[in-house]
């Protein structure tokens, strides 16, 4: 989920045949989303992580990728106690029992656009890949799209937005 900025609730209806998993090479996640599903990229170490998950369950093609304990969809209680769980495996203690914890599984999906922004993506491809409008990337996360590096040249902004001289006339 972290990886590929899904949805708790699109990652609890993925199956096993919405993934293409080429051994040693990039994958593909047909998120299913509405009529259509968004192809999201796997990278190599995710595609061998879930082909060993998958080898390790005993999942079908048509079986879910992460089933709850009696086969069906994980519930929603299930998916957030192993986000809870995840949060006391890794936090420090003094984190832990501070504002961190209780911090929303969709910090997952939040924090995947960032890093996708972040690494030069664009930002068409990023809302592709997370079935969102590029603007409203653009205004949850305007902070991705600031660059102090860049050099504005003020002239032709100046000229164009100039009134004219009523003087000279």
């Amino acid at each position: 989920m972290a990886e590929q900025a899904l949805r708790p609730e699109e990652a609890r209806a993925l199956r096993v045949c919405d993934l293409v998993l080429p051994e040693g090479d990039w994958g593909i996640l047909a998120a299913p989303d509405g009529r259509k599903a968004r192809a999201i990229p796997l990278q190599p170490r995710f595609v061998e992580f879930l082909c060993e998950w998958i080898s390790e369950a005993g999942l079908r093609e048509d079986d879910l990728l992460f089933p709850g304990m009696r086969g069906g969809p994980l519930p929603v209680s299930g998916y957030q106690q192993v986000w809870e769980q995840a949060q006391e495996a890794v936090l420090p203690r003094d984190e832990l029992y501070s504002w961190r914890l209780g911090e929303p599984i969709s910090i997952l999906r939040e924090s995947c656009m960032v890093k996708w922004l972040r690494t030069g993506i664009s930002a068409v491809t990023v809302a592709e890949w997370a079935g969102v409008n590029p603007s409203w990337l653009a205004l949850r996360y305007p902070y991705c799209f600031r660059s102090e590096d860049v050099e504005i040249d003020w002239d032709p902004l100046a000229e164009i937005t100039a009134l004219p001289d009523v003087r000279k006339s």
